[in-house]
């Protein structure tokens, strides 16, 4: 794709000197432009059109505001790709390219998709046209488009071929923000141009006057990375019967003069096959250094600056036939409800309105897998399969209660704000928000002591606590001699099994053959009625407090399996570097081979014909 996507050398475009002096997003639409000369107004109304609402093209920027995020922006071109998959597309592909205008860098989306014809690109480039009334469909509100590519760069071409029946159709729109603006434009103009297949041959395909469309190529090929019709036409040799892509260029950058999205690839372990976020990666939880290695590690850290993993959760069910591949490499997708342990599913009904149908919810709510040394908590709440709100903390921060609970749920039931990072305030809203609060309090009072803290029920307390008493709490030596096991690869504790369930048995002495504790009593059905609840009417007390002993093996063992995985990572990157040094020794030995067979032949031929000596 980068290779295809390389404009040609000459003229002046997209890149070249057609930069907006103000590269920062949040300070491109502070600007006054001229007022468009009374002449245009005069041909308006010659032409008819002076009735004609005129949208700005400072509205391009105000609109994209509404991405606070730019994951968010990409996450609505992503949706597009998946609301495809109907049409049968199969993959997105997310990379970079350069503009070999001036030799920026340019974001480049391609699925193959149904495609437009030239009514449905035009309807994608209008302002507010939608078609996905769909109940499956992401998409609603006809925005998407326009505010994605205007928050990730100023300026977007868009390259499509549709295959309806008996006619192949290729059409090309520029939305150039750096156009309007440089042109002093007081509306927004879409040049767009369409072709045809006709007897295996590309032709134009003119609605207008020929002169309309011989202006619409030469705005595009002056304001975009291409010099000529032939480059553009070059760029569909990849999209075979059907199919898109976004080539967004000019892309904005942070008040350092860098660009926002980091895409350097110079470190493997860091960026080679991801997209990051600058100044997103900074150090937060965890006490000791390997803590806080755990927490950096995690995905729900990790996704704030790391495109890759924002992606392998951005849709709660695994895909069978599509793939995400980000800088050439395939999004492994991973379901933050496996990933949990002492999992409970827990139905919640919601009281949607009087005349509609009963909706039930089912909450997957359980234990991080590092818990309790990682502390994060929250709910992970998708719409229409696509996540809205990544660990959303609907506890307060600071609070033993809770710890390390996460839940995963669908909530089809209310609706997304435009930015799909957030759901609308309503009453509806709000009455989840009481309910998750209420469902991870109860998790917590039923399960938290199979974590390592005491348990809150009085009677739950009592009998751990007399376990504990028949056990015989390990003194110093069985707990050194418990460290030195794990450290010379004995398996001595069952803290952290395979798999997980509502009756799991957590071993608490360091030799495994002391008395067990078992979770007391069945998980109890939520009511039907969403509940509120004051964060400060439970007095957790001493009762929250964690058990010294069982917090020091959780800790011993989350570190171990850690620096095991560093350990692997190292040497994993280490073959890595390996076979592809050898790769190229061989493609070099191989050439090296070629040639001296190519001398060897050279001389037979040329001992052939030579006269014999007499």
């Amino acid at each position: 794709m980068p290779a295809a996507m390389a404009g040609g050398t000459g003229g002046a475009g997209g890149g070249g000197g057609r930069a907006l002096d103000c590269r920062s997003f949040w300070k491109a639409g502070a600007f006054e432009s001229a007022s468009a000369p009374s002449r245009e107004f005069h041909d308006a109304l010659v032409a008819g059109d002076f009735d004609r609402a005129r949208v700005h093209p400072k509205f391009l920027h105000t609109n994209a505001t509404s991405h606070k995020w730019a994951f968010g922006a990409i996450a609505e071109l992503l949706d597009n790709a998946v609301d495809e998959i109907c049409n049968g597309a199969t993959f997105i592909k997310v990379d970079k390219s350069v503009n070999l205008k001036d030799n920026s860098t340019m974001l480049v989306f391609q699925d193959d998709g149904g495609g437009m014809d030239p009514e449905g690109v035009r309807r994608c480039m209008s302002l507010g046209f939608s078609t996905k009334k769909s109940k499956k469909t992401i998409g609603q509100y006809g925005n998407g488009f326009k505010t994605s590519t205007m928050r990730l760069g100023a300026d977007a071409i868009v390259f499509t071929r549709a295959n309806r029946g008996s006619n192949v159709t290729l059409s090309i729109g520029l939305l150039s923000y750096t156009f309007l603006r440089r042109t002093m434009k007081d509306d927004i103009v879409v040049p767009m141009l369409d072709f045809k297949i006709q007897d295996g041959h590309i032709v134009p395909l003119v609605y207008g006057s020929q002169g309309d469309w011989d202006s619409s190529l030469k705005i595009i090929l002056e304001w975009s990375p291409f010099s000529s019709k032939e480059e553009l036409l070059q760029q569909f040799k990849d999209i075979v019967s059907h199919g898109t892509k976004v080539a967004i260029y000019n892309l904005w950058m942070n008040d350092d003069g860098l660009l926002e999205l980091d895409f350097e690839d110079d470190d493997e372990a860091r960026c080679f096959y991801d997209i990051l976020l600058r100044d997103q990666d900074k150090a937060s939880g965890g006490v000791t250094k390997a803590q806080k290695e755990i927490v950096q590690q995690h995905i729900s850290h990790r996704l704030r600056f790391s495109l890759r993993a924002y992606t392998s959760i951005l849709y709660l069910k695994k895909f069978e036939n599509f793939q995400i591949i980000l800088r050439g490499k395939p999004v492994e997708q991973i379901r933050i409800a496996d990933e949990l342990k002492f999992k409970k599913l827990v139905t919640y009904k919601p009281q949607v309105a009087h005349d509609s149908q009963v909706v039930s919810v089912k909450v997957d709510v359980g234990f991080a897998k590092e818990a309790p040394v990682l502390g994060i908590f929250g709910m992970n709440v998708y719409h229409k399969n696509r996540l809205i709100m990544p660990f959303w903390k609907v506890l307060q921060e600071g609070s033993s209660r809770g710890r390390s609970v996460v839940g995963v749920l669908e909530a089809n039931f209310i609706e997304p704000a435009h930015d799909k990072q957030d759901f609308e305030r309503t009453p509806l809203f709000i009455r989840l928000e009481a309910k998750l609060r209420q469902i991870i309090l109860d998790y917590w009072k039923e399960k938290c002591h199979l974590i390592g803290y005491q348990p809150v029920d009085p009677q739950l307390r009592s009998q751990y606590k007399a376990a504990l008493k028949d056990s015989g709490n390990p003194g110093p030596k069985s707990q050194q001699k418990a460290s030195t096991s794990r450290r010379t690869g004995g398996h001595t504790s069952n803290l952290l099994p395979e798999t997980y369930d509502d009756t799991e048995v957590i071993g608490l002495t360091a030799n495994g053959s002391g008395s067990r504790v078992r979770s007391f009593g069945q998980a109890q059905e939520n009511s039907m009625e969403p509940v509120g609840l004051d964060e400060n009417s439970v007095d957790i007390g001493s009762e929250g407090a964690l058990d010294p002993y069982i917090m020091e093996k959780l800790s011993e063992e989350n570190i171990g399996l850690f620096t095991r995985r560093e350990e692997l990572r190292q040497r994993d990157t280490q073959l890595r570097q390996t076979v592809g040094e050898l790769e190229q020794q061989l493609a070099e030995t191989k050439k090296k081979c070629a040639q001296l067979a190519d001398d060897l032949r050279i001389r037979k031929s040329q001992q052939q014909q030579q006269p014999p000596y007499i």
